[in-house]
């Protein structure tokens, strides 16, 4: 089977990872980038092996693209892959608003043009090890923290802390406990870089999410709070623990009567991984295979939906 093309738009602190990415993967070729700065362009196509393409050229040249842009600009160019026929990844979120995001979907999907939205956490070897750790577990809330300090990098106008951090921990928890969500209610403090909101799912489940960049220690951490379990994921580490319910014992020693209670704790195994070189390897299996996508666009504006009401909770809407 001969090899796909790929290639990026925008290579900045992102987008060249996508580049590097792509020219390590085997059975795909970098064949391009493009990006509206040329000089930077022309720096990652030379560490690459590649070439700096106008836009269009580009297009016409791939046969799938990564999309790495602040996200006010991802509709018009997600719609100028449409219409070439590139199948496309756009970095989360899909777009700034859901109702720009149907038509892209809809279009996608009439145009029989794979569509993957870049939630890159499901692809954490941690969250992908979620399921089998939950398997008949009754979830009843659900805590994440996604905290640190202020970065530089583009982010463009519509990227307050909800739609480029929270994002993230609100579609582990949607795609993993396949829920949705109901009721939410949000807060904001330093200017909108500090959010915290809670999410009343169906099933009873509460979730409670803090997103800051103002915090001066960097956390990426979920918690699962089950009926006799806590489970704590560590994006960063890769790693997942489980505090197992124990029974409490009473012990008598010389005469006293104290309680004891042992703390059970378990680590599962959980194996090592670049998240986006396995996005990026799925994107490219989706497009080869003509099959959906890990995360499809439905379920970039699913995520959005919810994202769109934390937001306008805490009088941070675009």
């Amino acid at each position: 089977m001969s090899d796909l093309s790929a290639g990026v738009i925008g290579v900045g602190s992102m987008g060249r990872h996508h580049a590097r990415v792509y020219h390590e993967l085997r059975d795909v070729d970098l064949d391009g980038v493009y990006d509206v700065d040329r000089e930077r362009a022309d720096s990652i196509a030379d560490d690459y092996d590649t070439e700096a393409h106008d836009l269009q050229s580009l297009l016409e040249t791939v046969d799938l693209v990564s999309i790495v842009v602040p996200t006010e600009y991802h509709a018009d160019l997600a719609r100028s892959a449409i219409d070439a026929g590139t199948a496309l990844l756009v970095e989360k979120p899909i777009v700034k608003d859901v109702e720009t995001g149907r038509e892209l979907v809809r279009s996608a999907r009439e145009q029989d043009v794979t569509l993957q939205v870049g939630h890159v956490e499901r692809f954490n070897p941690a969250v992908r090890a979620l399921p089998d750790v939950l398997a008949d577990s009754d979830v009843i809330a659900v805590e994440a923290r996604r905290i640190g300090p202020p970065f530089d990098r583009e982010r463009g106008v519509t990227s307050g802390v909800v739609y480029d951090l929270m994002i993230h921990d609100l579609d582990v928890v949607r795609s993993i406990l396949d829920v949705q969500a109901q009721d939410v209610d949000a807060r904001a403090a330093a200017d909108g870089e500090y959010v915290t909101a809670t999410v009343q799912y169906d099933d009873e489940v509460v979730g409670t999410f803090t997103a800051s960049r103002v915090t001066q220690k960097k956390v990426r951490e979920l918690s699962i709070t089950t009926e006799d379990s806590v489970i704590t994921v560590d994006y960063m580490e890769q790693s997942v623990k489980i505090n197992r319910r124990s029974l409490p014992e009473y012990v008598e020693t010389d005469g006293d009567l104290r309680y004891r209670r042992e703390n059970v704790v378990e680590r599962p195994t959980v194996e090592n991984g670049e998240p986006l070189k396995r996005e990026l390897s799925g994107f490219v299996d989706a497009v080869r295979n003509g099959a959906d996508p890990v995360v499809t666009g439905e379920e970039g504006l699913a995520v959005l939906r919810t994202v769109e009401r934390i937001a306008g909770a805490a009088g941070r809407g675009p």
